[in-house]
């Protein structure tokens, strides 16, 4: 009886229904939280984007706003928050995405993979169901955009449709710098070892459409734009609501960041660029998304629970097949040491942010130091599990 219950609950109707509520229920909590307590529920990085929507709406810049990084595109997303009974316009915006990224999840398992409704619908809800992913977009953090344009990304490569892939790969590395990772796993996995017209096609409309949105950006706004939008990344230094183990040693580095900032750099990218798409994106692109994204994430030199959503979003088409779900054991012990490591580190930032005790050293970096090699760990099975998957044979013409 139960299971049948489940069942049904997992059909596309129920499965969206629920995941429609649980945003609900959040945003409606959050508004009575923001009104009724001195901790607030939305994200302060919701405010930025919603006083850089401000100045937008009065013909300013969006960089007129301090600390606003990111694309005015996304400022001109926000501008009907500009208006009081509208401020809560972006987390719904934010929430929507969420809920098109676990429609393109569904899709792709069922169309793309050949899995009942019921079935991707249970793979879907570990997105659309997850009270983590639910919070983070109604809190006002914009991570939800970007899991819509990356499984866009994948539905989009997977179904041969070459010139939308090209401009949603363009429109994802100018809204956030990290999916640039993806071209080299998509170009190794769309042909053979000869050059085809496909992978041309994906390089040429992807640099074009990156590059005209900057074009257009920089004769907008100017150097604030390029300075703001991408330099900044850089050379950040971010100590607060940081899991990265380089957390202490660029703080205490912060004199001449930009070497630090390079240094960190490299073993970050000869993963995530080249040495995971070269073992994974022939066999499974899915895959090779998630093993690269998890590792640009694990060695980033900043780290916080909103760029845990950028490899949460393929954790659906990863998990089918994987020694996680062969081996329960080893999928609990994974998800267990995972929480229980970001535990450790809240506990120390705690007892800094509210009770201020400094806990930079010891206590928070041997709790970074714990995470990252968890991290490491469950990257290590990821990428065991995509290379002992068989080649895929994909041409595109």
């Amino acid at each position: 009886m139960s299971s049948s219950i489940l069942s049904s609950l997992l059909r596309p109707a129920p499965l969206f229904s629920i995941a429609v509520i649980l945003r609900l229920i959040l945003l409606l909590y959050g508004t009575w939280q923001d009104a009724h307590s001195a901790v607030k529920y939305t994200d302060i990085d919701y405010l930025v984007f919603t006083d850089a929507a401000r100045y937008v709406s009065n013909g300013l810049s969006p960089y007129s706003r301090e600390t606003y990084r990111y694309t005015p595109l996304l400022a001109w997303m926000l501008v009907p928050t500009a208006k009081p009974h509208l401020f809560s316009f972006g987390k719904v915006v934010f929430a929507l995405a969420d809920l098109l990224a676990g429609w393109l999840i569904v899709r792709v398992l069922r169309k793309q993979r050949g899995m009942s409704a019921e079935k991707a619908g249970a793979f879907a809800a570990i997105w659309l169901w997850n009270p983590m992913v639910a919070t983070i977009s109604t809190r006002g953090s914009s991570e939800g955009l970007l899991g819509v344009l990356t499984m866009a990304l994948l539905w989009a490569v997977e179904g041969k449709r070459i010139g939308v892939a090209g401009f949603i790969l363009g429109l994802s590395v100018h809204f956030k710098i990290y999916p640039f990772i993806y071209a080299p796993a998509i170009i190794w996995w769309m042909d053979d070892e000869h050059l085809g017209k496909g992978r041309i096609q994906l390089t040429l409309i992807s640099l074009w459409t990156f590059m005209g949105l900057n074009v257009l950006m920089y004769y907008i706004y100017g150097t604030p734009f390029l300075t703001h939008s991408y330099l900044h990344h850089v050379t950040r230094i971010d100590h607060r609501h940081n899991f990265s183990p380089y957390n202490i040693f660029l703080y205490l580095a912060s004199a001449d960041p930009s070497s630090s900032s390079l240094h960190a750099f490299l073993p970050q990218l000869l993963l995530s660029c080249l040495l995971i798409p070269f073992v994974i994106a022939k066999k499974d692109l899915a895959s090779s998304m998630m093993a690269q994204t998890f590792a640009f994430v694990t060695f980033n030199k900043v780290c916080t629970s909103q760029y845990f959503l950028w490899y949460m979003i393929f954790l659906p088409l990863y998990l089918p097949g994987s020694s996680m779900l062969r081996v329960p054991s080893r999928g609990i012990t994974a998800l267990l040491l995972w929480v229980l490591g970001q535990a450790a580190w809240l506990q120390q930032g705690y007892e800094l942010e509210f009770l201020g005790v400094s806990t930079f050293f010891p206590g928070m970096w041997l709790a970074s130091l714990a995470f990252f090699l968890i991290n490491c760990w469950i990257l290590g099975i990821i990428i065991g599990d995509g290379a002992e998957k068989s080649i895929q044979k994909v041409h595109v013409m």
